[in-house]
């Protein structure tokens, strides 16, 4: 148990140093450099139909964008962006495609444009694993090192920063593949979310992504 708790509270502790590296190289300029309105042409021309022109996705395989950090986006597009043989590399085959055609400004524009919008709020449909999903995101599974979701992400999911994105009313679908895709592998570009992945089980992934996409409707 010691262990476990030890391994969560490492995890959280190299998550929010990374994320202080980040935000303090690039944070400040991407504020800067951002031009919105210019993100908002790129958005209705190359993402809406995917992401909404708003970034609220209504397919559930493609996620909301509307209201997550800038940061957090404009680093999705880079890491997307990288050469195959880069092991931050984050492999999608539409979106590594598009992220590549689009410029640094380019990148910083759409994260502020899609940072700006207003989320809609989601909701859990899978009932019966309500009670599984709110446990695993507030207090994670100890015992297998698996730290609480709502320790980076908030109670509310609201999120905070580049390496800890809004979750509230997110698509389940969205998060339950992103969580496989970490577990397998395949999605390389967060250790601590690939650790932390690692401890939870298909059904657990399930049931925490379910509660998260109704969060707003938690107390």
């Amino acid at each position: 148990m010691r262990v476990a708790a030890h391994r969560s509270m490492v995890l959280a502790s190299l998550g929010g140093a990374f994320a202080a590296l980040w935000l303090a190289a690039a944070g400040p300029a991407a504020a800067a450099e951002a031009d919105p309105a210019k993100g908002q042409e790129i958005a209705s021309q190359v993402c809406a139909a995917c992401h909404n022109a708003d970034g609220n996705s209504t397919i559930a395989a493609n996620p909301k964008l509307a209201g997550l950090p800038s940061e957090y986006i404009y680093k999705q597009l880079v890491d997307l962006a990288r050469k195959p043989d880069d092991k931050l590399r984050r492999e999608h085959a539409a979106m590594s495609v598009y992220a590549a055609q689009l410029s640094d400004a380019d990148r910083r524009n759409v994260a502020a444009y899609f940072s700006a919008q207003s989320p809609k709020p989601g909701a859990s449909h899978e009932k019966d694993l309500l009670d599984e999903g709110q446990r695993i995101y507030r207090t994670g599974i100890p015992e297998r090192g698996v730290p609480a979701c709502a320790g980076c992400h908030g109670p509310a999911g609201a999120g905070l920063a580049v390496l800890y994105p809004r979750l509230a009313g997110q698509h389940a679908e969205y998060i339950e593949t992103e969580l496989k895709a970490w577990r397998d592998g395949t999605r390389r570009n967060s250790e601590a979310m690939a650790a932390i992945s690692a401890g939870l089980r298909e059904p657990e992934s399930k049931a925490v992504a379910d509660y998260i996409a109704g969060l707003h409707r938690q107390p």
